[in-house]
């Protein structure tokens, strides 16, 4: 799963009242002109964590991955999959899986090892087991045997393998599930289903720090550098030249680690940034009249929203407080003025880029101050507020214009709380420390309804993925498994749709908007692409003298 780092918006003075600035931060000096030996250079927030490829569930550290591994399948323009390093993905009832390896991967390694099954089963082992503490190990969760490896808190291991895992030769494993999932392909291009090589684990079986600080991979680059979590400015890569598909054009890729959108985009205004995928509100507006060709605003498929941390703070536990939050919100206001039209005010769970959406499916996304501010005090909601926020993405305009409608319109006083990084937010709502309000945002890890609703909602979700709002609900549980097990994605929707529908009942995250991708690129780069998961196309980019 992907929680998004940037919403990449613009501001709205009319419905923040607020006098902001226009533009903030320094540029940095490193030089405009484009030297011959100048990487590709991109803005990045700083990642949450070191990179374990079955830790990695944020938007920033998975663009990074994204650049050293290749998964098993990609998506192409029309949502569908298509086979990378896999030369076939099949199954005869859903359930059974058999995945065959193209020949010619290697790792990054002096040796140049090649890429086998082993590794792949070596690493879902390794992410799927409860003792090593992953982030996406509910992922691994369909597969026979993750029981095993999952006895729950204050038990014992007693094995390092799913039994549905096998190898069958070097470029050949089979997959058992414990019920037929027929979106099991799709699945696969995500992040947690990389391989890793047995250069990664330690003596004791574990991936090793030195490894996760510079992962070794068999994608487009490899890392020059370790990277060392709040200390590195930026993460240096060179073209792994064995990659035996289609490489990147250019030598050198460099992530830029800014705390400001503001400070990245005038550095891409002045020369020193070639990309930025999460334009400031400051620069949305103009951006397109400026720039060119080399502003983009495309459809995306992530959600925003507002979480309530359910599990540990029970003021939010009635739902008629949630809903008179989310019928207090002016999500068109938002989108049309704070966004300047680059969102669209969310109706569903689900975005209308997938199969399942559903216009109009939540009825308090509407805006009804009237009716909240008079459910809310019936409800006895509490008379003041928290709502957190990641301040290293442009959040700060649609976080206060989002602060004024609640006292505004619930006669409650709010108060907004920055976290200087996205990792800090998502570290104390992992460690329940936070009980605010809080922004959140999904960007998909592979084109399903499902993939908006197991990661970031079901109970597994609460130790194993995305659920920060610690909801549960057992028929919820009950609808994605008979999702899960229809023939095919598409006889699988009405029961995503129905679990959809739960969420709109019990509203444990408000949806606030949908996604549009708005990023921008310098003079000395062409060609720049960003796909479904969010991430550049570095096929794509040329270097421009």
């Amino acid at each position: 799963m992907r929680v998004t780092n940037s919403a990449r918006i613009i501001a709205g003075t009319a419905l923040l009242a607020l006098g902001l600035a226009a533009c903030g931060g320094e540029s940095s000096t490193d030089g405009g002109t484009a030297a011959a030996g100048q990487p590709v250079r991109m803005e990045l927030g700083e990642p949450q964590k070191l990179f374990y490829p079955g830790d990695t569930t944020e938007s920033e550290g998975a663009e990074v991955l994204g650049a050293v591994f290749a998964p098993l399948v990609r998506y192409d323009e029309n949502k569908q999959v298509v086979n990378d390093v896999a030369e076939s993905i099949k199954s005869t009832d859903n359930k059974v899986w058999t995945i065959e390896l193209k020949p010619g991967y290697t790792w990054q390694d002096s040796a140049g090892t090649a890429l086998t099954a082993q590794n792949y089963v070596d690493a879902w082992n390794y992410s799927a087991n409860q003792d090593n503490v992953q982030g996406a190990n509910g992922f691994f969760s369909r597969i026979e045997g993750w029981a095993d490896l999952n006895p729950g808190e204050g038990k014992t291991v007693s094995t390092k393998e799913m039994k549905g895992l096998k190898v069958v030769d070097d470029t050949t494993f089979k997959v058992t599930l414990t019920e037929p999932f027929s979106q099991f392909k799709t699945m696969l291009g995500y992040t947690a289903f990389y391989p890793l090589p047995k250069a990664a684990f330690g003596d004791d079986g574990k991936v090793t720090e030195a490894y996760a600080k510079q992962p070794i991979g068999q994608g487009y680059f490899k890392m020059d550098a370790p990277y060392n979590k709040g200390t590195s400015q930026t993460i240096d890569l060179t073209r792994y030249d064995k990659f035996p598909g289609e490489k990147p054009k250019f030598d050198k890729l460099q992530f830029k680690l800014y705390t400001s959108a503001e400070t990245a985009f005038n550095d891409l205004r002045a020369g020193n940034l070639d990309i930025h995928d999460s334009l400031p509100p400051s620069a949305v507006a103009s951006a397109k009249a400026e720039l060119g060709e080399r502003y983009i605003d495309q459809a995306d498929a992530g959600v925003g929203y507002i979480g309530f941390p359910l599990q540990y703070n029970k003021i939010y536990s009635d739902i008629r407080i949630r809903e008179a939050i989310s019928m207090a919100i002016d999500r068109k206001t938002i989108a049309d003025t704070v966004f300047s039209g680059t969102r669209a005010p969310a109706d569903d769970f689900i975005n209308p880029l997938l199969d399942g959406y559903r216009q109009g499916a939540c009825a308090v996304c509407t805006y009804d101050p009237a009716k909240a501010k008079a459910q809310y005090a019936e409800a006895g909601g509490p008379k003041t507020l928290e709502l957190g926020y990641n301040s290293d993405g442009p959040h700060k305009e649609w976080i206060e214009a989002v602060a004024n409608n609640l006292r505004a319109n619930l006669d409650v006083q709010v108060s907004v709380k920055p976290f200087e990084k996205f990792a800090s937010i998502l570290d104390e709502l992992d460690d329940k420390t936070y009980g605010g309000m809080f922004r959140m945002g999904w960007a998909i890890d592979y084109p399903s309804a499902e993939n908006y609703l197991t990661p970031v909602f079901s109970t597994i979700a609460i130790k194993t993925g995305s659920n920060y709002a610690g909801w549960s609900n057992k028929e919820f549980d009950g609808l994605l498994a008979k999702g899960d097990a229809a023939k095919t994605q598409k006889d699988g929707l009405q029961f995503y749709q129905q679990a959809d529908d739960l969420l709109i009942k019990e509203m444990p995250y408000v949806p606030v908007y949908f996604y549009r991708i708005n990023a921008a690129f310098s003079q000395h780069v062409k060609g720049v692409k960003i796909n479904l998961l969010n991430q550049v196309e570095w096929t794509k980019v040329e270097k421009v003298a």
